[in-house]
């Protein structure tokens, strides 16, 4: 293979990877293990985690059908993209559009076989979702309350698979994810602003391009505000131990956020406070390290052992 077609191929692998979010799908395979690990079945060594054969389906169902629906979206959103992202447009158009629809169903089809590996119950979920993240993506994304409701109940839902997997119902988990709930809404609202010339150029009804920038602000802090009462009953738990200074490092950060928000008019600055909110959950998923690091130490002893 000569140096011309190996940078062609290269290329084609990163606009693959942009398409397909690398990044978030990466972050959301890490989540879902360290959430198995110190959450849901913290009685479990590292070892039984990570060959539980059912586990490792559900994960690799999530991962399918999430890169199927960043592909989908990439696909109903190119031109909109094209404005508001205009170099991420560029890599992601190394693939033909024919080539990511052909990997979106063989994605789509994997997840759903994967789910079905596990049970009929987990094939549905994952069918639901699928269907759920195309009819976002095609109809409800263009809309203000039902694209920011859908697109925040799909950004979390993939997680939960695992949730409903170990059937955990416990209380500080719904409390936890009314906080994640809550933070991903005003990263969703805080994109409509960063994206607001692409949505107007193609007719999108998002919220910001509805009820304008000042609005669209003050949803953003009443919500930033609201993750107050979430972040104090986890504090009043113990059992999230070391975790609890994550939720001081995000108490600081979603003020600083709601500050900023409220004097920012340009869309460097949205885009500046959407990586602080998506930086801020990251550091959140690794915080489930911190929740017992006794635990921690434990596991690693017994998979030396």
């Amino acid at each position: 293979m000569n140096s011309s077609k190996v940078k062609t191929f290269l290329k084609k692998i990163f606009s693959l990877l942009s398409v397909v979010r690398g990044y978030n799908i990466l972050i959301l395979i890490i989540a879902q293990y360290l959430a198995s690990i110190f959450i849901f079945s913290s009685e479990k060594s590292i070892r039984y985690v990570f060959f539980d054969l059912d586990l490792l389906f559900i994960i690799l169902a999530s991962v399918c059908v999430v890169a199927s629906g960043y592909i989908i979206n990439n696909f109903y959103d190119v031109k909109v993209d094209s404005i508001n992202r205009p170099i991420k447009t560029t890599l992601d158009n190394y693939v033909r559009q024919e080539t990511k629809l052909s990997l979106y169903f063989v994605l789509n089809f994997l997840g759903f076989v994967f789910g079905w590996f596990v049970s009929w119950k987990a094939a549905l979920f994952f069918a639901v979702y699928i269907f759920g993240i195309w009819f976002y993506s095609h109809k409800l994304k263009k809309y203000a309350f039902t694209g920011l409701i859908s697109a925040t109940v799909l950004t979390i839902l993939p997680f939960f698979a695992v949730f409903v997997y170990y059937k955990n119902f416990s209380k500080i988990i719904f409390i936890h994810a009314i906080f994640l709930f809550l933070v991903i809404m005003v990263r969703e609202l805080i994109k409509d602003l960063e994206n607001i010339k692409g949505a107007l150029a193609n007719n999108y009804k998002t919220f910001s391009v509805v009820y304008g920038e000042l609005k669209t602000k003050q949803l953003s802090i009443f919500l930033l505000v609201l993750t107050l009462i979430p972040e104090v009953f986890l504090l009043s738990y113990p059992a999230i131990g070391f975790m609890k200074y994550y939720f001081y490092l995000s108490f600081l950060v979603l003020i600083y956020v709601g500050f900023y928000l409220w004097k920012s008019n340009q869309q460097s600055e949205y885009t500046f406070l959407h990586n602080i909110l998506k930086i801020l959950l990251l550091i959140g998923v690794f915080s489930l390290v911190f929740i017992d690091p006794s635990l921690l130490i434990e596991k690693v002893i017994d998979r030396l052992n």
